[in-house]
């Protein structure tokens, strides 16, 4: 039986400034397997890419989170940021900076404060850079780089932590077919190695591939289930309004225009 990596409960969160704040989330219950890919989809709006930031402690928020039992503001910074990594829309990180370098970010939580990268960082960071592509050009500075080179890169910096648990927020952004299968790969194959992968697709027939799939719509959670089940394609055609169908091609489930 699987475990739970994280569990929501009762989270609220809202976004803007004092009397101008719109609560985003409203009272979500919700618990992630350890071990499984679970994609979060629903239409614009629904409080997706919000969610994934409270479940990783970036977003203040009523309510409580636990990452393996334990509540997030119990766990020291340095601990869960080895616990958990983070790729985030839009992710910021110096132009001026090598990939290599920026790769290397990802071992922070690992070193002491001031020391240089030891063996393991540098295995980590290598490893990192090849499994997203990006090893040959890591002397290149990252402001060089095309949108959907510097999302390769960001990748390997998530990787590079080897935390047990990835939260990644649209990792597919700037990314062409090829690399998006190859990510699907490389979110397969963090699994197989007991890792727990956390996304926000837009790309739903992407998102079937996952183990399981969390629907959301106007801030709530209106279905979590396996990708295969009927219940979790009717969900997914009903919180798209049936403008798609959910139909089974060579063995998968791809989400079509209906």
């Amino acid at each position: 039986m699987n475990t739970v990596a994280l569990h929501a409960r009762s989270v609220r969160a809202a976004l803007g400034f004092s009397s101008q704040k719109k609560e985003i989330l409203h009272g979500i219950e919700l618990q992630l397997p350890a071990g499984r890919w679970t994609s979060i989809v629903g239409p614009n709006g629904a409080g997706k890419s919000t969610l994934l930031r409270a479940l990783a402690g970036l977003l203040p928020h009523d309510g409580e989170v636990l990452l393996h039992g334990k509540p997030l503001g119990a766990i020291a910074a340095r601990k869960r940021a080895r616990q958990m990594s983070w790729l985030g829309q839009n992710e910021s990180a110096a132009d001026d900076l090598a990939v290599y370098d920026v790769a290397m970010l990802g071992r922070l939580p690992h070193q002491p404060w001031l020391a240089p990268p030891s063996a393991a960082d540098r295995v980590a960071v290598e490893q990192a850079l090849r499994s997203t592509q990006a090893w040959d050009w890591r002397d290149r500075l990252l402001g060089s780089l095309s949108g959907g080179e510097r999302q390769r890169v960001l990748l390997a910096r998530a990787l590079a932590v080897q935390a047990g648990v990835l939260l990644m927020d649209e990792p597919l952004a700037n990314l062409d077919p090829p690399h998006q299968s190859d990510w699907l790969q490389l979110a397969r194959a963090l699994v197989a190695g007991g890792k727990t992968v956390v996304s926000v697709l837009h790309e739903i027939s992407f998102a079937l591939q996952a183990d399981e799939m969390v629907v959301m719509d106007a801030g709530r959670i209106v279905h979590q289930g396996p990708c295969g089940a009927e219940a979790t394609h009717r969900a997914l055609e009903e919180v798209f309004q049936r403008r798609i169908r959910v139909q089974s091609l060579a063995g998968q489930w791809l989400a079509v225009p209906n």
